[in-house]
């Protein structure tokens, strides 16, 4: 019975320290902010941008991965493969602009079993370094702007 009890929970859990979401709050104007945002991810593929509804979202960006041993033995899958995107939503609230940023990270390997479902894309935890890198050139964009930037 305690074992039914706890599953929502963990599954809730695990779901939550995938999200890779971040959320920034600056004084300034919704405009400046929106512009401060597009200029950080320049170096990106932007896939879908619209700002009347705040929303950007880039495509996919293939890369090497970290090693990501899985399961009880650390088994490895096949190759180092991942890709990464990132979600970004730009709201304004009373003069206050904020900027929750996502990245979707996953991994090429295969898990278990003998069916095309088991070689496939999985969810891993998001880069820490990525996240801190896009947090640092949005925040000196928003200071370059005349804009502060609220902890």
């Amino acid at each position: 019975m305690r074992a039914l009890f706890l599953l929502p929970l963990l599954t809730v859990t695990a779901c939550a320290s995938l999200s890779g979401s971040r959320d920034h709050t600056f004084s300034c104007s919704y405009d400046t902010v929106w512009d401060a945002t597009v200029e950080t991810i320049k170096g990106y593929s932007i896939t879908s941008e619209n700002k009347s509804n705040g929303t950007i979202e880039t495509a996919w960006i293939e890369m090497d991965g970290k090693r990501r041993p899985y399961g009880l033995f650390g088994r490895e899958g096949f190759g180092n493969r991942e890709r990464a995107r990132l979600t970004i939503t730009v709201k304004n609230d009373n003069n206050l602009s904020s900027v929750n940023v996502l990245e979707t990270r996953q991994r090429w390997h295969a898990r278990g079993g003998v069916t095309q479902q088991s070689t496939k894309w999985w969810p891993v935890e998001p880069s820490e370094e990525v996240m801190e890198e896009i947090t640092d050139k949005l925040n000196t964009q928003i200071k370059e702007k005349g804009c502060r930037v609220h902890p």
